[in-house]
């Protein structure tokens, strides 16, 4: 009997159905139980994936250290990933993501750079290409890595195929990166170009983690528009607000960029008939307590 690896346990995560807040009988909103991969998030698919490539290609090989700028998820995803596959890791974020992210990379034995609050995510990824050209580690840049949206083309959007049975009628999901949304759309639209494909970023003055409106000299390669239908500009309050109900009234504990996607996901239910809708949950809450966020307002 061969028995599992923690990295054979990445990917197939539950998808279950919104119980209460919906309302509206005549639709469904399913929920992607990302938080439920190994790592704890979404990210833990494209950290493999953009690892195994990289491997294959013959650009990296155990024991070379690699270099990533990330505002969390992905940080934490490529730390477990690289102590699985013996890489070392340099990880490289603002000085203002929970202590939670921080100290889940460093436990996986991942070196922390900080930058300041107002360099941002720009900030560490120009960091990230500087160390990189000091030959300091090879960055895989998530950013740019089609092996990102790859990760989400083979395994997320087949696994929601599958779950559904096929009767997806629409896609909801945050946009950092835009792995996620791209690779999960261009595999969903393949089977059925009527998916509608709704993707979050934040509204003026909102701070949500995982969700970016990028600069357009920042916005990611891998980003096309060609499989998103309809882009919702998120405020904080409607995500944070979504986030706590959604704890408290479904048992699902997940972050603020999760609750913006059932947010989406529940005016999108107001609007159409005898739907079934698909929000990622990317992550767990657990990896924002110190943020204060889950207190009663």
């Amino acid at each position: 009997m061969e028995f599992p690896t923690i990295e054979s346990c990445v990917g197939h995560t539950p998808l279950v159905r919104l119980q209460r807040m919906t309302g509206i009988e005549r639709n469904t909103i399913l929920l992607k139980l990302e938080g439920n991969n190994p790592a704890g998030s979404v990210k833990d698919r494209p950290a493999l994936s953009m690892i195994k490539h990289a491997e294959a290609r013959g650009d990296i090989r155990s024991g070379d250290t690699l270099i990533e700028a990330t505002s969390g998820n992905t940080g934490i995803a490529l730390a477990m990933a690289a102590a699985i596959k013996g890489y070392k890791m340099i990880l490289i974020m603002p000085e203002n993501a929970t202590e939670e992210r921080k100290a889940a990379m460093t436990a996986y034995g991942a070196e922390l750079i900080e930058v300041s609050r107002e360099a941002g995510m720009e900030g560490a990824r120009d960091l990230a290409q500087s160390m990189a050209a000091e030959g300091r580690g090879v960055v895989l840049d998530q950013f740019a890595n089609s092996d990102n949206p790859l990760a989400h083309y083979e395994g997320t959007g087949p696994e929601i195929w599958s779950q559904t049975a096929g009767r997806v009628t629409h896609f909801v999901s945050a946009m950092g990166t835009t792995g996620t949304i791209v690779g999960v759309s261009r595999y969903l639209k393949e089977q059925n170009s009527r998916i509608e494909v709704t993707g979050l970023q934040p509204a003026d003055g909102a701070s949500i983690p995982g969700i970016r409106r990028w600069p357009q000299e920042y916005l990611p390669a891998i980003y096309t528009d060609q499989y998103i239908d309809r882009v919702v500009n998120m405020t904080q309050q409607r995500a944070e607000d979504t986030m706590r109900a959604l704890a408290q009234e479904e048992g699902v504990f997940c972050g603020v960029s999760s609750g913006g996607a059932v947010a989406a996901a529940l005016d999108i239910c107001r609007e159409v008939e005898n739907a079934v809708i698909v929000a990622i949950i990317c992550d767990r809450g657990d990896r924002y307590l110190s943020s204060g966020i889950f207190h009663n307002r």
